[in-house]
């Protein structure tokens, strides 16, 4: 849902970027139906969504990583370890550009993002918070499904907000 709502914003606005997404556990399975039917009440089409396994390439070859849980962040930070100055959860993300202000227009993506992480510490990042967290609803209600959604976007077009004012 993430990648969809992040793909349709940046698109929104002109931005061409490509979005990917990936996790830690399946491979090449569809997104799950309450999730598709809470993309399409946004008009986002994520029918065609296939789950792939994240890798150290995509680490190292991107220029943001967003995790919705912290167990992704380390995860990325073990398989490319130079990326976790540009790994965040969604919401940690958004709370740190809350903070930062928005980017400036000179100022380049990657200078931001060292920016907002400036004085973050791999340590800042052990055990679970869930204030740096988006609760996963897979296999839960369609309720819970639209919270999740919610929230997503939200925190999607407040990062947006920031990242490319």
């Amino acid at each position: 849902m993430a990648a969809g709502l992040l793909r349709h914003r940046l698109s929104q606005r002109g931005i061409d970027a490509h979005i990917h997404s990936a996790g830690l556990v399946t491979q090449d399975r569809p997104a799950s139906e309450p999730g598709i039917d809470a993309m399409a009440r946004r008009d986002i089409d994520i029918r065609t969504h296939r789950s792939r396994r994240l890798l150290a390439d995509m680490v190292e070859t991107a220029d943001l990583v967003i995790g919705m849980e912290r167990n992704h962040v380390r995860e990325a930070a073990v398989l490319a370890p130079d990326g976790l100055a540009r790994t965040f959860t969604l919401p940690e993300l958004a709370r740190r550009c809350q903070a930062a202000g928005a980017r400036g227009a000179e100022e380049s993506l990657p200078d931001y993002l060292g920016r907002i992480a400036a004085g973050r510490r791999p340590t800042d990042l052990l055990g679970d918070d869930p204030a740096d967290e988006v609760d996963d609803p897979y296999g839960r209600s369609v309720r819970d499904y639209e919270r999740t959604a919610v929230e997503i976007e939200g925190l999607v077009d407040l990062v947006v907000a920031h990242l490319f004012p």
